[in-house]
């Protein structure tokens, strides 16, 4: 009964305000009011990603627990691993409200949140007290008026480096004014640079190696993406995220469509696709990268790995598809290993990366 009540919450969430809809998610899972996956992950689901070893390669994406709420629920609901955040140094309230859009007929949400959370201390406090089993990686970013962003970026390593199992630099949101120029070529070679020495001190104190992943937006223009990866590949990166949301309207018929953010959701998978394709092409298949966007459906997800993603990630999809999405995923991607005559979905990895990359970014 549990999960079939579960199950349907997402409809009855969409006649609230989003905010308020995210919030009493949020309670629920806070109060363990979900029914856990009931079966073990499959076997040929296990991957690896930069060292990291995870049963399934489904997450949720960051914003959805932006402050280290509940990781350990996110992991029970079926999840391979847990990623929190966008999380800066110091708290801060976001854009004015409202700011985040449902676009039902389009499968799709704008917002424009613009980092909304508590800061790092109040969920460092959080991650300190969870038990340390399962892969949870922390989502960092700069404050809206910070003078030096990149070293809000450093802070956050220092931050969380006894509790992240990896790292995610977010340098890809559209909502907060001129974060995206440290995708400039040179800016963000400074950014790599300082917070792999960041990580680089904290090794040398005897602490373990943590994956650092940087987060790339969708709307990078295509004659562009070669010099954005150059310093990502020069520097040797873990892994890398595509992608965040998008600027771009093409083909909405919601109401909603012109309000202004980030759109993720159904329209936003074809140009994530293969913007994925062509960062997994470009970088040889030699970095790990985790696929976002437009994730509603297992076949969606299968088609994330197959253009070469490792790991995959998803928010829109759960707010119209519920919970129960997740083990759809699971069991779309344990036949698809079965199909192929595979014995691991890591064979999957990229096998139609090259049809994807030479699509147009306007599907």
């Amino acid at each position: 009964m549990l999960r079939r009540l579960f199950d349907l919450a997402p409809r009855a969430l969409r006649l609230l305000p989003p905010e308020e809809a995210h919030e009493i998610t949020l309670k629920s899972l806070e109060l363990g009011a979900f029914p856990a996956a009931r079966e073990r992950d499959d076997p040929a689901l296990a991957m690896r990603f930069a060292g990291l070893a995870v049963p399934n390669p489904v997450g949720i994406a960051a914003g959805f627990d932006k402050d280290a709420r509940v990781p350990d629920a996110i992991l029970r609901l079926g999840c391979g691993f847990a990623e929190i955040g966008t999380v800066t140094p110091l708290a801060q309230p976001g854009n004015p409200t409202p700011r985040i859009f449902r676009l039902p007929r389009d499968g799709a949400v704008i917002n424009r949140l613009g980092f909304n959370n508590g800061g790092h201390a109040a969920a460092l406090a959080r991650l300190q007290r969870r038990p340390r089993a399962g892969v949870v990686g922390v989502n960092i970013g700069a404050n809206k008026d910070s003078s030096d962003r990149i070293a809000d970026y450093v802070r956050g390593i220092a931050t969380f480096y006894d509790v992240a199992s990896y790292f995610t630099i977010n340098i890809s949101s559209p909502n907060t004014p001129g974060l995206r120029d440290l995708q400039d070529p040179a800016a963000l070679a400074d950014l790599v640079q300082r917070v792999m020495a960041a990580r680089d001190e904290q090794m040398r104190a005897g602490k373990p190696r943590r994956p650092l992943v940087v987060k790339l937006a969708p709307d990078i223009a295509e004659h562009d993406l070669d010099a954005v990866l150059e310093p990502l590949v020069a520097q040797g990166v873990d892994g890398i995220a595509v992608s965040n949301t998008t600027l771009s309207r093409a083909g909405l018929s919601d109401r909603n469509a012109r309000q202004a953010g980030g759109l993720s959701g159904r329209p936003l998978f074809h140009r994530a696709t293969v913007m994925l394709a062509r960062v997994y092409r470009a970088t040889e298949g030699k970095i790990p990268l985790i696929g976002i966007g437009g994730i509603d459906s297992g076949a969606a997800a299968l088609s994330k790995i197959e253009a070469g993603a490792t790991l995959v990630q998803l928010y829109t999809g759960l707010i119209y598809a519920g919970p129960g999405l997740i083990a759809e995923i699971k069991h779309t991607l344990a036949t698809g290993v079965r199909r192929s005559g595979a014995t691991s979905l890591s064979a999957l990895v990229g096998r139609r990366a090259a049809e994807w990359a030479a699509k147009p970014l306007e599907g």
